[in-house]
């Protein structure tokens, strides 16, 4: 069976899962998203996903609110969804909807040519991190494995 269907399970490799990152500032989360994935795919440019992530955020902040921005841009050349999930040591300002610190982080890159799929996959991360017992639980991860499971866990 050949499932293509866009889902977090899909796009998410456990080297793309960071638990308890030190970051200073919104600027230093994309900085370090933006290495992750050029470290994981090298044939991606870091800078260039910086850039994108930044010009994207000053449309307007990702921020979701309760300690979550789902950063998200279109990246020229990328032929797949790239999903990272960062949890942060401290909370850091992102300019998020309700003023709050931001701690909980998932960032997705989508090819330039994306989809209303990938629109589905925003929705889709947007409606499980609406779940706060799911996402005390991801905050609770002490390490990047058990944080990676619970992240790609099935909800039932």
């Amino acid at each position: 069976m050949t499932d293509t269907s866009l889902t977090i399970e899909n796009i998410l490799a456990p080297e793309l899962t960071l638990c308890r990152v030190p970051a200073s500032s919104k600027k230093r989360v994309m900085e370090t998203i933006a290495e992750q994935i050029q470290q994981h795919d090298a044939l991606l440019s870091d800078t260039q996903i910086f850039t994108n992530l930044v010009a994207r955020e000053r449309l307007g902040s990702t921020g979701i609110g309760q300690g979550i921005a789902i950063p998200h841009c279109r990246l020229e050349g990328l032929d797949h969804v790239v999903g990272v999930l960062l949890t942060l040591e401290e909370g850091v300002a992102f300019d998020a909807i309700d003023n709050q610190p931001v701690d909980l982080v998932f960032t997705l890159i989508v090819p330039k040519e994306a989809t209303s799929e990938h629109l589905e996959l925003l929705s889709q991360l947007a409606e499980k991190f609406n779940e706060r017992a799911f996402c005390d639980q991801l905050r609770q991860c002490t390490d990047a494995g058990s944080l990676y499971r619970r992240m790609t866990a099935e909800t039932s």
